[in-house]
């Protein structure tokens, strides 16, 4: 492969997760503080407090047990958050510290459903999926009410807005609010207007009107004073939330006059304001296209002036109270992530497609959202152009549609297309200028749209309005699914992948055949070329990964790693190395010189579906299965320089240490050896030490004079030297200095202590063995040596 053009190539050794956006929210009650600073919203085992402003996730509360939270509710105050688990425990929670004050039994026999606290932030009410509702002290701690009598699920309580009225209101299964006094424990009346579930209570400011809403079609409103129904409001559609606006004129809303008005949300996905003297609608905010727009939850922030919705897609609205102006968005769960882009020329936001019409796109900055609407059905895919303002979209809807984003940051959509007649599973945008796009469908034919100068040149899209592309060239290119399209970076050649295991090469702009690069043992999910070289890369359902020679279609190499589809691959480093991602949740990082793996990144838990990488190319991103989007930074150069500190900081105590051993300043230098980590350079100063004329002093008094995590690292080392019988005499000299002279209690309280000495036994029991049975043989020697001695020759002359 041909290096970079300066003939020096410097390869990727590793990535780090820079920044990881996980869901916070995945149904459930929302609930917003009334200055409008925090979100409150439940995600599983956790309830996480969102930074309005910023969108960030301040703090994840999660119980003890680890449970699903099953309600929570924040107090008038603002000071005490309480968290119902699935494991019947109720939690009180210093928020903003994060820390849990109080933790007691719900007592309920199934688990909570609902709660609420009264005005005063002093009493608790739980409604159980056991029918019963149960009222608690918060401050002193103790049960005050166990209130019976509701049938099936307790999914509604509410306290009367005047604390010295002492009125809790509940609504289970049988559509009836009941309405209970604290002061004599008793229901004082069942009120039965509704004909389906009861969705929310809420109250006017004087405390003399309730209204409720309901899954009947109607909102009602109540007199407090006598208990009967003063006006039955037909909405027609299925309420979620009702709330009771201020009764003030706001003529942007349609409310001319000061007379009680209130709005709704529900399964139409508008808000709409009502007048509740005539039940005329006086105002329906505009419908957004594309399913899943349904509310759920609705709240009013009287004092920050904001007005909450929640949609069934997981989406948080906040708007401006008094003229529902849209002010933020959040994004709380984007179930599968299907394909991600960076976007701006300085690849300042990000674009999200999941399994939803819309597209998310957020500012990498500041976090904050916006949520493009215009596609009915599930985006498949994305693609940016060059410049990184315009990108293009398909979806299962079988329109493709091209979005602008302007210097303010805004997204719009500025054109559309349609004539594909399955699903447009994948998109491409041309490479050297916007000029045109290409689309791959299920319906086995690619589609070439040219960008009309009208889009390029204006600003925005005149009247708001989306420009109609023409499709130039259709060709069918394979006999199944086109799972994946690319145009070369000379706008002059297309390669299509498909579900029939082979890819194709096409001139551009006739789409005329080329060649075809047939070897995948399974459907392609992924081509891409080489941003330098004449070289096509391609991605299997076979695990494998694929380079092609464009000259003459053969295959130049196959990357092997991934244990299941490969479903992305893209070019780095100049087209010198690869990325790729799997359906095995793994990133991976290749070197095409060598076919070598350098590096595995494992952050995500299913398939990962989207990776793109930024036109600086020091940074990537990748989108999955798991909702989550990881955005990796490119760490090769600074962990190139902290090892290459780390070097010369090694080199400098080593020198260092060879000054102090030759000085004989042999606790400075074991001090060293020690920091060094290194078991292999402390045990050269050991041995230096002993060399020394005077040994064992030399020893026993550097070694006491240690800091006692030093000590601790020495008879960390002992167990290392002491498996050696060429080493272990230093060994036990240390272990030996460390005996006599700490004290046992001393010695007991370093830690890894037992380990050590654990470590330590069988291989001090071994070396005694050892020098017994040398022993013996040495004594055993002299005997012999004392007995093969020849006596003494006799000097006496023999007799003749």
């Amino acid at each position: 492969m041909a290096e970079a053009a300066s003939g020096v190539s410097r390869f990727k050794a590793n990535y780090a997760i820079e920044r990881k956006m996980e869901p916070f929210y995945k149904g459930g009650k929302v609930q917003l503080d009334q200055p409008g600073r925090h979100l409150f919203c439940v995600c599983g085992t956790r309830v996480n407090i969102l930074d309005v402003a910023s969108g960030a996730v301040l703090r994840s509360l999660e119980q003890e047990d680890q449970e699903d939270i099953t309600a929570f509710d924040l107090s008038p105050d603002e000071e005490v958050l309480v968290t119902a688990s699935r494991a019947l425990l109720l939690a009180q929670w210093a928020w903003r510290e994060g820390s849990i004050t109080r933790l007691w039994k719900a007592v309920h026999t199934a688990p909570v459903a609902t709660m609420a606290f009264d005005p005063t932030s002093t009493l608790l009410a739980t409604g159980g999926c056991d029918g019963a509702v149960r009222v608690w002290d918060v401050v002193r701690h103790y049960g005050t009410h166990h209130l019976r009598g509701s049938p099936g699920v307790v999914h509604l309580v509410a306290f009367h807005p005047d604390p010295t009225r002492l009125l809790l209101f509940s609504s289970a299964a049988d559509a009836a609010i009941r309405v209970w006094s604290l002061q004599d424990r008793s229901c004082l009346a069942v009120l039965t207007a509704h004909y389906s579930a009861v969705t929310s209570l809420t109250f006017s400011a004087d405390g003399h009107t309730m209204l409720s809403s309901g899954r009947d079609k109607i909102c009602i409103l109540w007199d407090l004073h006598s208990y009967q129904a003063t006006r039955t409001v037909p909405v027609f559609e299925s309420v979620e939330a009702a709330v009771l606006l201020p009764e003030e004129p706001v003529p942007t809303l349609g409310m001319k006059n000061s007379g009680l008005h209130f709005l709704t949300a529900g399964d139409q996905g508008k808000l709409r304001v009502w007048e509740a003297a005539s039940g005329q609608c006086v105002y329906t905010q505009p419908q957004l296209p594309g399913p899943g727009q349904e509310l759920t939850h609705c709240a009013l922030a009287r004092t920050a002036g904001l007005l909450l919705s929640v949609t069934a897609d997981h989406n948080l609205l906040l708007y401006e109270a008094q003229s529902l102006q849209l002010q933020k968005q959040f994004a709380g769960y984007s179930e599968e992530v299907l394909d991600v882009r960076f976007l701006g020329p300085k690849d300042s936001h990000i674009v999200v497609a999941s399994n939803s019409p819309c597209l998310k796109v957020f500012e990498l900055q500041t976090s904050a959202c916006q949520i493009l609407h215009g596609h009915t059905d599930i985006v498949l895919a994305l693609d940016v152009f060059r410049k990184g303002w315009i990108f293009a979209s398909c979806a299962k809807d079988q329109s493709v549609r091209v979005w602008r984003m302007n210097k303010a940051g805004q997204v719009a959509c500025v054109a559309q297309g349609s004539g594909h007649t399955h699903s447009v599973g994948t998109i491409c945008c041309s490479r050297l200028k916007e000029s045109f796009l290409v689309t791959g469908s299920q319906d086995c034919t690619v589609k070439l749209w040219p960008l009309p100068e009208a889009l390029l040149s204006k600003s925005t899209a005149p009247d708001g309005s989306s420009i109609l592309l023409q499709a130039q060239a259709t060709q069918r290119c394979h006999d199944k699914d086109i799972n994946s399209v690319a145009v070369a970076p000379n706008d002059k050649l297309l390669a299509t992948g498909s579900q029939d295991r082979t890819a194709k090469l096409w001139a551009l702009p006739q789409c005329q055949l080329l060649g075809v690069f047939s070897g995948h043992r399974r459907g392609l999910w992924c081509v891409q070329f080489s941003p330098m070289d004449q070289v096509l890369a391609t991605a299997s359902a076979d695990g494998t990964i694929k380079l092609w020679a464009l000259q003459d279609f053969s295959c130049l190499k196959t990357f092997e790693g991934h244990d299941a589809s490969v479903l992305k691959v893209a070019f780095v480093s100049r087209g010198t190395q690869l990325l790729s991602s799997g359906s095995d949740g793994l990133v991976k990082l290749w070197t095409i010189k060598n076919n070598e793996c350098v590096r595995t990144l494992d952050a995500h838990e299913d398939k990962v579906w989207g990776l793109h990488c930024s036109q600086l190319d020091d940074r990537a991103l990748t989108g999955a299965s798991d909702s989550c989007v990881i955005l990796w930074k490119d760490v090769t150069e600074a962990e190139q320089a902290e090892e290459q500190a780390k070097r010369e900081e090694h080199m400098v105590k080593q020198q260092e240490l060879d000054n102090l051993l030759h000085e004989k300043r042999y606790l400075r230098a074991l001090g060293l050896a020690i920091s060094l980590d290194r078991p292999h350079t402390v045990l050269t100063v050991i041995q230096a030490i002993r060399r020394d004329p005077e040994a064992c002093e030399k020893l026993e008094a550097t070694m006491l004079r240690l800091r006692r995590d030093q000590k601790e690292a020495l008879l960390r080392f002992c167990v290392t030297w002491n498996t050696n019988s060429r080493h272990c005499h230093e060994a036990q000299a240390v272990l030996g200095v460390l005996l006599q002279h700490e004290p046992p209690e001393e010695l007991l309280a370093y830690q890894g202590v037992r380990a050590a000495l654990e470590a330590l036994l069988p291989y001090t029991e071994r070396h005694f063995q050892r020098l017994s049975r040398t022993l013996q043989a040495a004594t055993f020697l002299d005997f012999l040596w004392h007995n093969m001695k020849l006596s003494p020759l006799s000097t006496t002359p023999t007799a003749l």
